[in-house]
């Protein structure tokens, strides 16, 4: 029988170049630009097990959607070990919309934003 396997999220971005530099330095992701060389139109971000695909979109602005839900509105949530310690590196560097908190349903979670407005949601079982 068939079965998924993984998802990853696909992100419009105007610069890659500029994304691409700010989740390898505050994230520690690594990325595969596509072409070799700028002007790049496509990108594949990896850290261990997660990927996030950047397509440009020529003068792409993503609009704010945080507020339309209680709670906020998400566009990747990540889960991962040690989330303390990737908040505190990063809590002064990058835009956080939820300090690392513990939910109802168990997790500890903080949320940010990156430069093109998509919020990311990194989370541990605790």
């Amino acid at each position: 029988m068939a079965y998924c396997e993984a998802v990853t999220p696909c992100f419009a971005v105007a610069n890659i170049e500029e994304t691409m530099a700010w989740y390898e330095q505050h994230f520690a992701f690594s990325a595969d630009p596509f072409p070799a060389k700028s002007p790049f139109v496509f990108c594949i971000l990896r850290r261990d097990e997660v990927e996030i695909m950047l397509q440009r979109v020529e003068g792409y602005a993503k609009p704010n959607l945080y507020q339309l839900r209680p709670g906020g509105v998400w566009d990747a949530y990540i889960r991962v070990t040690e989330v303390k310690d990737i908040y505190e590196a990063v809590r002064d560097k990058v835009e956080v919309i939820q300090p690392l908190h513990r939910q109802l349903y168990g997790q500890t979670e903080f949320e940010v934003k990156d430069p093109n407005g998509y919020v990311l949601v990194f989370s541990e079982e605790t």
